[in-house]
């Protein structure tokens, strides 16, 4: 098959697990060609990342004269889908911007002329925002038929505001990445549109995690990576680790990422004496994280919200217990007391407890658990297989 991958703004430091999908669906023989409303090439770390973003189209990259001759010369030979593309974008606009969503239908009439010259039969966005906005339109006005797969939790948060329901009716199929996202999918979708809503997990790629890593015996060391957001509850942890530390003197955490609270959470280290227990390593690439992954005897996640984190796949595949919150799709990968443990969300004195039953777990203990980790992960998230499911059901479509 030769299809289209739209996402927003592409590729970015957290988004691998798009690269990995992409790259599984090209080794099975697909051609896929990238496109993108921006770039955010600045930004990026990996020399993978910067690998596909000179294989990526942006839309804003193009002068925006090119763009809208391209966009107006394919409305207007096809004057009556034209005219059902601008009432479905200003339907759109009323929950998110009339304006934005003409300059989507703009983005979406110069896809489809792109799309009908690359041969591309399908296209599916990653996001339930702007890319699935611009894949919907497109088809309206005579492109490519669309799918596009929610990570949440930011979709979950605004599901009417994206228009989630009109896009999962027009769709011909939408992904959720865990059992927990299709769940929340349901409650915004006709229950005539379930049956085209389906479960493809984001993968790893075994062969990049070989083998488990030997867990190393001093510590506790802990590592956490993700955005340093208000979602992912860093300065929760940052509390438990001042509450764990008083009893394990020897605890470590590195943190692993940047974002908007890394001068709050420096603060808070600061403030709370921890400079010794706590390491603030701002982004780094993907070996960086394996590396930290092999340092640490645990990977703990405290967040509020979440979809289903790579960084849970990638840490149980390198044969790490996970110390999670149980919200969104973590629980379907950790199991407590076999591949780690679980607390309830937002309280910093069950994190810290789970630190120190970690403390005061045998190595032996930890290292099979760890091996269970790996087991369950490689079992569910194996990226070909998921990338094989999803065409199929783009084949089926």
């Amino acid at each position: 098959m030769r299809l289209g991958y739209l996402i927003n703004t592409y590729p970015r430091a957290s988004y691998s697990f798009i690269r990995r999908e992409i790259r599984a669906l090209e080794r099975s023989g697909h051609l896929i060609h990238r496109f993108a409303i921006r770039s955010e090439r600045a930004a990026l770390a990996d020399g993978a990342d910067f690998d596909e973003d000179d294989a990526t189209e942006h839309f804003l990259q193009e002068s925006p004269l090119r763009l809208g001759i391209s966009a107006l010369r394919w409305m207007a030979r096809r004057p009556r889908r034209a005219w059902r593309g601008m009432k479905l974008a200003a339907s759109c606009g009323t929950q998110g911007g009339r304006l934005r969503h003409l300059v989507f239908l703009f983005f979406a009439a110069h896809l489809a002329r792109r799309t009908r010259a690359l041969g591309i039969t399908h296209v599916h966005a990653h996001f339930g925002g702007a890319a699935a906005t611009v894949a919907m339109l497109s088809e309206v006005l005579g492109g490519p038929r669309f799918s596009f797969t929610v990570h949440g939790p930011d979709e979950f948060d605004a599901p009417v505001a994206l228009n989630l329901p009109l896009k999962m009716s027009r769709a011909a199929f939408t992904v959720a990445v865990s059992s927990y996202g299709r769940s929340q999918l349901y409650r915004w979708a006709d229950p005539a549109d379930w049956r085209r809503i389906h479960v493809v997990h984001c993968g790893i790629e075994p062969e990049a995690f070989p083998e488990c890593l030997p867990l190393p015996e001093c510590g506790p060391r802990l590592v956490a990576v993700g955005r340093l957001s208000e979602q992912k509850g860093y300065a929760l942890l940052i509390e438990a680790i001042a509450l764990a530390a008083e009893r394990l003197p020897d605890l470590h955490l590195t943190l692993v990422g940047d974002g908007p609270l890394r001068g709050q959470i420096e603060e808070m280290i600061l403030r709370r004496s921890l400079a010794r227990h706590v390491t603030l390593t701002g982004w780094t690439d993907e070996s960086r994280v394996r590396q930290e992954l092999a340092a640490a005897q645990a990977l703990i996640l405290p967040s509020f919200a979440e979809g289903l984190p790579m960084v849970v796949m990638e840490a149980m595949a390198a044969g790490r217990p996970v110390i999670g919150t149980m919200v969104a799709g973590i629980p379907e990968l950790v199991l407590p007391e076999e591949t780690g443990h679980l607390v309830p969300a937002g309280c910093a004195r069950s994190l810290a407890e789970a630190i120190e039953r970690l403390a005061g777990t045998p190595i032996e203990s930890l290292t099979e658990m760890g091996r269970l980790a790996r087991h369950r992960v490689l079992e569910r998230h194996d990226v070909n297989r998921e990338a094989a499911r999803l065409a199929q059901l783009i084949a089926a479509g």
